[in-house]
């Protein structure tokens, strides 16, 4: 008999449909050591089947919390029996414990995590070119180590992070024999904080993208690949076929195939641009493209860059050049008339724009926010012109505390990107007929249905980073339409996107630290979206970010869209 099972074996698991990638594999690598008796071994297995039977014959024998009684004293035919099917039977008693613990995972509240996608390490090395090969030179880009950067990440209140290292040359052999390990420590050192595998990928004929990979045993192997394959930086001598829109294509199918798929993000998609609309290293149209041939995998863009601190000295003022002009910009923006609005790219901050044309076609494609963090921007030894981990950005995921939770919230939109700890939950559930939809989902709604909207967030009184206390000032409900584009009209604008109601906070309803907002929409008849935008400002639509500003007194955040759906008509 088995004594103490939980009563949870007779209730649905919830189990169903979810990524359970951790859990199969351990249970196995479990099924693999007990079915493999190995050459030259099968003697000493017999006789430890044979103890075990025993041991179970005679007395109770646990597995964790249960507890396996079996009654009576077998003969040695029954020991020989108990040899043969114990396999059966451990393989079917861990079954039942797997299911237990899926299950219980599974059941687990979903919560808001904080995080940060894009960190750099002191594995972002600068190169020896007097040197041939050229010699990676640890420290030379970026200065911390990954154990530091966690730490720092658990301190701003992280719940997770992404390593995202880049270099040049042979840059893959660097990462997988000296950066890898590394991590593998601070993942002991710093449990608190889940560590993800990543990369900042020179993608082929484009800028930096994030690549992150899911925690599985093979991930140092797979971003070894990924890297060594596909980087376009990564060849000596420099190989111009991998800097090549057919190399880019190469890559994203490559990672499209594997078996479990990482997630990519573009970084900073407007850092080269020259103008409002006017694109450099990541066009519209590449976006659109890699979209449509990974479309599980390349899911999103940072909708707030990291380099924040760009403008400001190591005292916290604004920075100057000799003669007492302001210098630097949010973002590392430098291009006159082509910075960030409000910190957010402009990608995103347009209302009406990329983002929300790529919405505008369906399209899942989400926005994070990051620190890219290289060097603090108080640093003695060298200027910086960054934030620690979680200290001005984070990027919440709505998800369980492990891994294949957090990257499926990545990957399929439960998110919104914040500034200054301005918000610390931010949940948006649209609902028709007592059927709702969060952010990141799609809710079925009967043409001319009545739509209800609630905008819930919790504005913490307590210091930021900044030792100051911001409160929300104004929130944002944005409408936008899904469907085909007028005939010649920009690929790169959603002409119906507009700001449907702006709120006040008067119109907010208070319980706590938490404030309600509740709208109903008009009564559609097409497919469409919304988004939630809120500031700290009194600004109508984010201004764009001057030389040398203070990033603490412009503060924004946004969600990821619901989208509304009407039902498919046979």
């Amino acid at each position: 008999m088995i004594e103490n099972i939980p009563s949870l074996l007779t209730k649905r698991s919830g189990a169903e449909g979810q990524n359970r990638t951790a859990d199969t594999m351990i249970f196995s690598h479990v099924l693999y050591r007990l079915s493999y008796l190995g050459t030259g071994r099968a003697s000493r297995s017999s006789d430890i089947c044979l103890e075990r039977a025993r041991r179970l014959a005679t007395g109770p024998l646990r597995y964790g919390r249960f507890l396996v009684v079996a009654t009576g004293l077998p003969d040695q035919g029954a020991l020989e029996w108990a040899a043969v099917s114990r396999l059966r039977f451990v393989v079917a008693f861990l079954s039942l414990a797997v299911a237990v613990a899926v299950g219980r995972s599974a059941q687990e509240p979903r919560e808001w995590l904080a995080g940060d996608s894009h960190i750099h390490s002191h594995w972002s090395p600068s190169y020896d070119r007097t040197q041939d090969p050229p010699v990676p030179r640890q420290g030379g880009d970026a200065i911390y180590s990954t154990p530091l950067n966690a730490r720092m990440a658990r301190q701003f209140g992280l719940s997770w992070m992404v390593t995202t290292d880049h270099g040049g040359p042979n840059h893959s052999k660097f990462s997988r024999d000296q950066a890898y390990p590394e991590l593998m420590a601070s993942r002991q050192a710093v449990p608190e904080v889940m560590q993800f595998y990543g990369m900042e990928l020179n993608m082929p004929a484009m800028d930096h993208h994030t690549l992150i990979i899911p925690r599985t045993s093979e991930e140092r192997a797979v971003l070894f690949e990924v890297e060594r394959r596909f980087d376009k930086n990564e060849a000596h001598p420099v190989d111009a076929t991998r800097d090549t829109a057919d190399s880019r294509e190469r890559a994203l199918s490559y990672i499209a195939t594997l078996q479990h798929l990482p997630v990519l993000f573009v970084n900073h998609p407007s850092r080269s641009a020259t103008g409002l609309g006017e694109f450099g290293l990541d066009e519209p149209s590449e976006i659109r493209a890699n979209n449509d041939l990974a479309p599980a995998v390349y899911r999103g863009m940072e909708g707030a860059p990291g380099h924040q601190a760009g403008g400001l000295d190591a005292d916290g003022n604004p920075r100057r050049d000799a003669a007492g002009e302001p210098v630097g910009g949010r973002g590392l923006y430098a291009t006159p008339g082509a910075g960030t609005l409000g910190g957010f790219d402009q990608m995103t901050a347009i209302v009406g724009g990329v983002w929300d044309a790529l919405l505008g076609e369906g399209r899942r494609f989400w926005i994070v926010a990051s620190s890219d963090s290289h060097v603090h921007y108080t640093e003695g030894s060298r200027r910086g012109n960054d934030f620690w981990p979680g200290e001005f950005q984070k990027t919440y995921v709505h998800a369980r505390r492990d891994y294949d939770d957090v990257l499926d919230g990545l990957r399929n939109g439960r998110v919104f990107a914040v500034a200054g700890d301005l918000v610390t939950s931010l949940d948006v559930v649209v609902t028709t007929a007592e059927v709702r939809a969060e952010i990141g989902g799609t809710l079925i709604a009967d043409p001319g249905a009545p739509v209800e909207v609630e905008i819930r967030f919790r504005d913490p009184d307590v210091p930021n980073g900044s030792g100051s206390n911001p409160r929300v000032a104004r929130v944002d409900l944005i409408f936008g339409e899904v469907g085909d584009r007028s005939p010649g009209a920009d690929e790169n604008r959603n002409e119906t996107t507009r700001v449907l109601r702006r709120f006040a906070r008067d119109t907010w309803t208070q319980d706590g630290d938490v404030f309600t907002v509740r709208t109903d929409l008009p009564r559609l008849d097409t497919d469409a979206y919304i988004r939630v935008r809120g500031t700290s400002t009194d600004d109508l639509e984010p201004g764009m970010d001057g030389l040398g500003e203070d990033p603490w007194t412009d503060l924004w955040f946004y969600s990821n869209p619901v989208f509304i759906e009407q039902p498919e008509q046979n």
